[in-house]
């Protein structure tokens, strides 16, 4: 009985080694792709636009080394291991500098833990970036279940909540007594229910996305209250077919994100005006936005190829939508830990910090910040590194 428990939490090394004939068979049909005519408009109203495709199809085929971020990744220390059920893959980098605050940073979709790679550095050794030995922290990046390198939940029920009761056993066969946590995206709602949930150990959470707002109205007195209710209503009404595809019928559209890598990469562009904007500069006119950039951008899509994630990572949503269905009616538990939390210029919708308080009275720390967007982490690791800091500076 001992070994069976033991085997089953056991902590096992990772790493990634793509045979070569996957990478030609994704080359392969790439360039065996056939695409749409163009758009009728000249924005993006109707869609990923052909021209953005049309380019990364061309260098997702030609001049994309996957090796490379297969490098990366493997450059850092990996591991797997089983939670209720379902392989979870994660990266641990401990802090070079003693005292370190423990981090479990939770990615979204449609990103993975290649989004965070860019904050690894400044994280644990912020001394090496500018910062100070004290801010450091050991860092924990898992990959959600059903996206990456974990594997894909074989039940119903892997909501953010339960996302969430699977870190707390994660951080705590680290042997961590003591940590924080961190999310935007998808990772909002995971950190935000570990906030609710408040397992033994944690003791602050920050975001970068307000998600508590898609639940219902909220306040529109000031003027910047009323910029965020636009720009959410904007969302809701020309920003959201990804969202409700994948919050309503997961599975048919995992025929196409499964079957097509041109399919899955207009898909997982297909996000916010923002991301998608700096996305196309970078392949259209060669300009990418801080490390937004060509090869970062396939680096994740790949990912999502490769692994064959693109129904199970939809899923998330629609298991989201269930355990909202399921929580109608009941107020969810007050969040009584620190709270901290950035807003970034790009994001789908600037949340005010009135809406933030509204939503977490115990906030602690709030900080708008002047550049970056939903990606924040991917887009800006430095300053997102910053705001990381400065949210769990107190908590030390």
């Amino acid at each position: 009985m001992s070994s069976t428990v033991e085997t089953a939490n056991e902590l096992r090394p990772f790493q990634v080694d793509i045979p070569e004939e996957e990478l030609a068979e994704l080359r392969r049909r790439i360039t065996a792709v056939r695409l749409p005519s163009r758009e009728l408009v000249a924005d993006r109203s109707q869609g990923v636009q052909l021209a953005t495709i049309r380019e990364l199809a061309r260098y997702w085929a030609t001049e994309h080394d996957w090796r490379k971020a297969e490098a990366k990744l493997n450059a850092l220390p990996q591991f797997t291991t089983e939670i209720d059920g379902v392989e979870i893959h994660f990266i641990h980098v401990k802090s070079p500098h003693a005292d370190a605050l423990p981090l479990i940073m939770t990615h979204g979709w449609p990103g993975s833990v290649i989004e965070l790679l860019g904050t690894v550095g400044p994280l644990t050794d912020p001394t090496a970036h500018g910062g100070w030995a004290e801010d450091a922290f050991d860092l924990v990046l898992p990959s959600l279940p059903g996206y990456g390198f974990s594997g894909e939940p074989a039940e119903v029920g892997w909501d953010p909540g339960r996302v969430a009761r699977a870190w707390a056993e994660l951080m705590g066969r680290l042997g961590y007594g003591r940590y924080v946590a961190q999310g935007g995206d998808v990772g909002a709602s995971v950190t935000d229910a570990m906030g609710r949930q408040a397992p033994e150990g944690l003791v602050g959470i920050h975001m970068n996305l307000l998600v508590t707002v898609l639940a219902g109205p909220q306040p529109t007195e000031s003027e910047q209250e009323r910029a965020a209710a636009d720009a959410l209503a904007t969302f809701r009404t020309s920003g959201f077919g990804y969202f409700l595809e994948q919050a309503t019928r997961p599975q048919t559209i995992g025929y196409a994100l499964l079957d097509s890598p041109v399919a899955l990469a207009a898909w997982l562009l297909d996000h916010d005006t923002d991301s998608y904007q700096k996305i196309s500069r970078a392949f259209v006119d060669g300009q990418p936005a801080g490390h937004l950039t060509r090869d970062t951008i396939v680096d994740n899509i790949t990912l999502y190829w490769l692994t064959g994630t693109g129904a199970s990572a939809a899923r998330s949503y629609w298991e989201s939508g269930r355990a909202a269905a399921l929580a109608a009616g009941q107020a969810p538990p007050e969040v009584s830990l620190p709270v901290g939390f950035t807003t970034f210029p790009g994001e789908i919708w600037r949340s005010p910090r009135s809406w933030v308080e509204n939503a977490y009275p115990n906030l602690t720390y709030f900080n708008e910040v002047d550049k970056g967007g939903h990606f924040a982490a991917w887009e800006e690791p430095e300053l997102f590194s910053d705001e990381v800091r400065a949210a769990f500076r107190s908590l030390r």
